[in-house]
């Protein structure tokens, strides 16, 4: 069976299920399906029951988000954490699973499968091992060791490895044959050696030994390649460096690995040991072949093969394996941040619906900007010239205030790029003369800006707009909503990771694509005002019917209700199965529709209602009288207590957004420029990335600092990401500068009342430059 598990955005619609409830799926389980929900749930730590259940439901088209909130019945209530780690295990051990088949036919074919051979191939857990198993009949290029066996050597390999005793060079005399290209006894003993080398590479026992011999003993080390010192100062901390590779961090393995990449430094695995005579890895070889200095003729001969095989094969094979499994380890803990840094972005606090200005600062080319309203409509656009050459001061506060004044503007967004705090600086001028107009300033991330305005998506949306000017709106958008204008920004382009061109892209893509599909949908989307790029973002809806909604609303106004969904084009029944409960319609015909309450649960709150002699609109909000209901007394066959729960919650504060209460960062006035930093000063800022080593802080000066993990906290610390979050506001003490080096230390322990428990939207730091050779390697 090929499952299709992971819901594909161009047809989300693949797959329908007549009963959206029962639990009823597929006619029979097949015995790889059993073994694939038996090994995840050992893994996971769940009932075997469970991961079936998510097997069955994403056959079914399910989505995670949609899983997660409305099938907690039937999963056991695993929440979407799980059920993301659930479906990359299974993705894995699907392809396993048809890998083997296809090993299994392949041995098949060449007469070569055994039922030990079979029963040893179906019991592998990995894909390495699997490969292992395959190696000895995988069809391969004519080697030495095949020309070899063409000439006939195969039998004095066999007999010379079975036999120390055996004098090697008397046992190859009766092998010359100069007709098969054998002219010799040394050219005899070379090709027997070359099969037994070839033979002891593809033992798979050995192979699996010498693996995690080279993984748990073995050091990484670099060094730098000569003439390579300026360009590559970056590394110098590498350039003469080793560690154990097992316990080498992800950031440091990835470092490494850029500067092999980049032509600066040397790598090389090694195993240490004492005698260079008496390597762990080919004693493992003698081991298993049985080759032992016994003062037999043959004996210097066999050992002296095992060290061909050792430096030939199996030293090449592990240290790339053993280093393929670092890469692994570190990308994985590289994607893990980045996903962390960006739902904390993507989760931070919006200001709501104000009137906004936004400035997209600049010197010679003038800082543009943009004034949307309250749901984000474009409004006004102007180009000032405050700063070199043109230096306009006054002219530009006219300007400002003009547009202020026309469209009351409540919040400027500065981006945080080059001339952003001077820009800033401008219009606090601007609010110390003219107080009345009661604007509130904060510098935002432009990070990403750039990359939307110059998107096909900006060119849509603003066709006859400049370049620069839909900048200046995306930083206008981003402070009212940031979950709704950065998901129109690829996640990568965004700088919050750790090494993101630097690891697997494909992987670190998937793990992102969940983390804003798992915002988008715990936020909730409000249908009459979503953009496209927001709607393909929620559960079971992709590019093309999401455009078909904004387009039916354009036609036909607003939606007065869910079930006026159905009229979309191509929203079809499983569609609006996994959207509906994610879409809102605020002031709408049924004020269910509002909120996170699935219509298909709606009886549900009718049942809830007829019981308690309460009207829909005298139950919404009270949260007392809901405080009182059991849930066990509405629940039935088909909604269970998890979910008469989640609908009693929901009743209390219909549409709630999860997300944080809105805060900014002030900055220090006079404080706009690293020169302008002293050890000991005490200043607000905003977390711009957290990663492996600490997190960078914008403190309004261009250059972010870097509080070290060690810094972070009175206690100990192991995940920066317990203690801190992008977007945070927070109170840092300046420890150190290197102005030549731009570098700057900060402290959180060392500062009274240093962290705020929101997360603001007003978040900078796409201009972050590194404390150290790690982070300015992002």
């Amino acid at each position: 069976m090929i499952r299709k598990f992971i819901i594909e955005r161009a047809d989300p619609l693949a797959f329908r299920k007549p009963n959206f409830m029962t639990g009823t799926s597929r006619s029979t389980v097949s015995p790889t399906d059993s073994a694939i929900a038996r090994q995840i749930a050992q893994e996971l730590g769940v009932a075997e029951r469970q991961v079936s259940a998510v097997m069955a439901l994403l056959d079914e088209g399910a989505t995670v988000p949609f899983i997660a909130r409305y099938r907690k019945e039937r999963t056991g209530g695993l929440d979407d954490t799980q059920l993301r780690a659930l479906t990359q295990r299974l993705e894995y051990l699907t392809e396993l699973a048809s890998r083997r088949d296809t090993v299994l036919s392949a041995i098949r074919e060449q007469g070569k499968l055994t039922p030990a051979l079979e029963r040893e191939i179906m019991a592998t857990r990995t894909k390495v091992e699997l490969e292992d198993l395959y190696a000895p009949f995988k069809v391969k290029r004519r080697t030495k060791a095949t020309i070899a066996k063409e000439a006939g050597l195969e039998p004095l390999a066999e007999r010379l490895l079975a036999n120390p005793a055996l004098l090697p060079a008397s046992e190859a005399k009766s092998f010359v044959s100069p007709e098969k290209g054998v002219s010799d006894q040394d050219g005899a003993l070379e090709g027997a050696r070359e099969i037994i080398v070839e033979k002891m590479a593809e033992t798979p026992r050995l192979v699996r030994k010498i693996r995690e011999t080279v993984w748990t003993s073995g050091k990484l080390g670099s060094s730098l390649v000569k003439g390579k010192e300026e360009a590559g100062a970056k590394f110098a901390d590498y350039f003469e460096f080793d560690e154990a590779i097992n316990a080498m961090p992800s950031h440091r393995a990835l470092a490494l690995l850029r500067g092999q990449k980049e032509g600066v430094l040397r790598v090389k695995l090694a195993v240490p040991h004492a005698d260079p005579r008496d390597h762990p890895a080919v004693r493992e070889i003698c081991t298993e072949f049985g080759i032992a200095k016994k003062g037999r003729p043959g004996d210097d001969w066999l050992a002296e093969t095992a060290q061909a095989a050792w430096k030939s094969k199996l030293e090449p094979a592990s240290s790339r394996e053993s280093i393929t499994r670092l890469k692994e380890f570190a990308d994985g803990e590289a994607i893990r941040i980045f996903s962390k840094n960006m739902h904390d972005l993507l989760m931070a606090a919006p200001a709501g619906p104000k009137v906004v200005m936004g400035i997209d600062p600049g010197i010679r080319t003038g800082c543009k900007i943009a004034v949307v309203d309250a749901t984000g409509k474009l409004l006004d656009t102007a180009t000032i010239y405050p700063h070199e050459p043109r230096k306009d001061w006054a002219g530009s506060l006219a300007t400002l205030a003009s547009i202020c004044k026309k469209h009351k503007v409540e919040l400027v967004s500065v981006g945080n790029g080059t001339a952003g705090r001077e820009t800033e600086k401008l219009v606090a001028d601007l609010s110390a003369k003219l107080p009345d107009l009661n604007l509130t300033r904060l510098m935002v991330s432009e990070a990403g800006a750039s990359v939307y305005s110059a998107s096909e998506l900006a060119a849509k949306e603003f066709p006859d707009l400049d370049v620069s000017i839909r900048g200046a709106v995306s930083i206008a958008r981003r402070l009212q909503d940031p979950l709704a204008e950065l998901v129109k920004i690829e996640p990568k382009a965004i700088g919050v990771g750790q090494y993101q061109h630097d690891v697997d892209q494909a992987a670190l893509a998937r793990s992102l694509d969940g983390v804003v599909e798992n915002c988008v949908n715990t936020v909730g989307v409000d249908v009459n005002t979503a953009s496209a790029s927001l709607l393909a973002r929620v559960a079971g809806l992709n590019a093309t019917i999401a455009a078909n909604i904004v387009a039916y609303r354009d036609k036909n106004g607003p939606f007065k209700s869910r079930s006026e969904l159905k009229k979309v084009p191509r929203l079809g029944p499983k569609a609006f199965e996994q959207a509906a409960g994610f879409l809102r319609i605020t002031k709408g015909k049924n004020p269910l529709d509002g909120s996170s309450v699935h219509p298909e649960a709606y009886p549900v709150v009718e049942r809830i209602s007829k019981k308690t002699g309460r009207k829909l609109d005298a139950l919404i909000g009270d949260k007392a009288f809901l405080a009182k209901l059991r849930p066990e007394d509405f629940a039935d066959a088909i909604f269970g207590v998890p979910t008469v729960k989640d609908i009693l919650v929901e009743l209390e504060k219909p549409g709630r957004d999860p997300r944080p209460e809105f805060k900014t960062a002030t900055f220090k006035d006079g404080v706009e420029k690293v020169t302008d930093l002293k050890p000991g000063m005490r200043l607000e800022g905003v977390i711009t990335n957290v990663t492996a080593f600490g997190a960078f802080v914008d403190i309004g000066v261009h250059q972010d600092g870097l509080v070290h993990i060690s810094e972070l906290s009175d206690t100990f610390v192991k995940d920066p990401h317990t203690v801190v979050s992008t977007g945070q506001v927070v109170r840092v003490l300046v420890l150190d500068v290197d102005v030549q080096r731009k570098r700057i230390g900060l402290s959180l322990k060392q500062a009274p009342g240093r962290v705020s428990q929101a997360k603001p939207t007003a978040s900078s730091g796409a201009s972050a430059s590194p404390f150290d050779v790690l982070s300015s390697l992002r």
